[in-house]
Parts: structure tokens; sequence; C-alpha cells
């Protein structure tokens, strides 16, 4: 019988949630055949909305968030795993309706399971996290549509974000000229110690004349926005370039035009990384710990503990945090 700490949402009242750290069992963790002693795990955006009761991420309560998390095998019924191993576990359903990574331990399918990169830590893994690992599957798919170095630079909104930061970090390590694009001029000397050529304002990635097609100001770009920025990054973007997809902090809504498509030939790329099928995800993270491994990790992480989530989790909502938050369970 082991007992744990987990960060629990549980429901008081109808739309009312109660958030609190708890004692759990592990007896009481959802099926699967392998047990993970979790040591870090990501703050994200999906995590926030599930600890504020967003029902379209996590559908009962209570529940213990956290999409992310890598930690050491405690137990395992898979001939994959052996107990003592290093892994990592990003998306399927982790931390949205099963016990995820706020949690000491969490028990996932073996399917969901990666082996830690030879070139990481467990605390470096949870610094990329599914915002490294999104940044990394925009980025192949945008060169499976054929964008290169050559065409221009990429342009990445919300750039202060995890997901923002990490794609500056690994486009430029990729080889790619990388505009920063962030209302927060405070952190522009942070973006361009990340790789970012230079830093531009919101302005510059949101057309007011909401112009159908506008002068080439991009080759391509990451949009963690949505609304009118990434209408305006698909009116400016160059010649057979991509756009790739993968946020909407400032809006769902998408009010374009299909010139973009027709007279330049761009690319409009869907990221969603959940799901992503095993063979490419052990592709990207093998890519993500060698020739795209982002550096200056440590400038993009900021380490929490337990106690400290609930604040934090507060602070995404507001979109007052910086890069990536990791929590660290234990001593």
């Amino acid at each position: 019988m082991t007992n744990f700490r987990a960060y629990r949402i549980v429901e008081t009242a109808p739309g009312k949630y109660d958030r609190k750290i708890v004692e759990q069992n592990i007896n009481n963790l959802p099926e699967g055949n392998v047990l993970i002693k979790v040591a870090y795990a990501g703050l994200n955006y999906k995590d926030a909305l599930s600890s504020a009761g967003h029902r379209g991420i996590t559908k009962e309560f209570p529940h213990t968030p956290g999409v992310d998390a890598s930690g050491v095998v405690a137990q395992s019924n898979s001939i994959l795993f052996q107990e003592g191993d290093q892994v990592l576990v990003t998306g399927y359903d982790l931390g949205m309706n099963t016990d995820g990574g706020f949690g000491e331990y969490i028990r996932v399918p073996a399917e969901w399971v990666v082996p830690l990169p030879a070139t990481f830590d467990l605390r470096s893994a949870m610094i990329l996290g599914t915002a490294g690992f999104t940044a990394a599957l925009a980025l192949y798919k945008m060169e499976m549509a054929g964008q290169t170095p050559q065409m221009g630079e990429l342009v990445v909104t919300g750039a202060t974000g995890g997901v923002g930061s990490m794609a500056i970090s690994i486009f430029s390590k990729a080889g790619y000229d990388v505009i920063a694009s962030s209302g927060k001029k405070s952190a522009y000397d942070y973006l361009k110690k990340l790789g970012a050529v230079r830093c531009e304002g919101r302005k510059f990635c949101n057309d007011e004349k909401k112009r159908p097609v506008a002068r080439p100001k991009w080759a391509g770009g990451l949009d963690t926005v949505g609304g009118n920025t990434l209408t305006s990054l698909m009116a400016s973007c160059g010649k057979n370039g991509s756009i790739a997809v993968c946020g909407l902090v400032g809006s769902p809504e998408l009010n374009a035009t299909v010139y973009p498509f027709l007279l330049n030939g761009i690319n409009l790329i869907g990221v969603e990384s959940a799901e992503t099928p095993m063979e490419i995800r052990i592709k990207l993270w093998n890519k993500l710990s060698s020739i795209w491994k982002p550096e200056h990790l440590d400038e993009i992480a900021t380490d929490i503990s337990l106690d400290q989530l609930d604040k934090y989790i507060l602070k995404i909502l507001d979109g007052k945090t910086q890069g990536r938050i990791v929590v660290k369970h234990g001593s």
C-alpha cells in the first residue's frame, strides 16, 4: 500500500472547483501496465484549463491534471519496460481523463511510454515536454510540406510562452532565422538568447487592415494565438511557405479568404501532438535529443514544487508565465 501526494481537482458544486494537494493511493490509479514514480512534470495551458474545470479537457472529477511526466518505472507488466527504466510520457490521455503528472505516481499503458533519450535527464525532458514536442512536430510537418531555411525567415507568435520559446530554440537550431513576435518587450533579450534574430511587437503580426493578401514578411511561421493574427500570418506568408497552427490564446476564430492559397500556394498546417503515432514520436524525440536539441534549456525553465503549483496555474491562465514551468516531485 503506497500513498503519495497529488494535486487534485474536486467539483464541490456544479461549476465550482476546489484545488488542493491530497494523499492518494496507487491502488486507486487507473488501469495500465506500467507504474511510474514521477520525478518531474511540465505545466501546460491545457493543465490550467483542466484545473479550472474545463469540460472540453477533463470530463469527470475528481481529477489529477498533468499532461507531461518523466520518472522511473516502479512496476511493469510489459515486456517493453523494466523496473528502474527512466521514461517519459507526453500526451495521449494523460492528465486529461487519466490521472496525470501532478501526482507522484502515474499508471499508464505501455503504448504511451517513451524511453528517456540518452542525452536527456528527467528534468530536461520535462523542460521540453509537450511544448517542445509540439514545436518539433510543427517543424517536422512544415518540412514535410517543403519548408527550408533557404526560403527565408520563420515567425513565431506568442513567443514567450512554452511552445513559442521552444519553437524559437528548435527552429534556430535547425538552421532557420526566427522572428519572435511578443507584446512583452522586457523579454526581448530572453528571446534573442534563445535564438531569435530579431523581436517584433504583436502589431507586426496583426494586420488591422485585414488584407486578404499582403506583402510577404516571412517565409513561414508557427502561430499560438489564432484570430486575426493567424489570418495575418497567412496573408503575409511568402510563396509555398507553411503556417503551422497549435494555439488559440487570442481567439479560436479564423476569418480568412482562399487567396493566400491560390496566389501564393501557402500551406496551413494543423498541429495536434497528443495522438502522434509512436513511430513519429520516437523519431522526433531522437531529433530533440540530437540535431534539434535546444540550447539554454535552463533559461527556459522555472522550477517549482507541488506546493507552488496552484499559484503558477493562476499565472499561466493570466498569461503571466514565461518559458516552461517544471514541477519537481520530492526532495
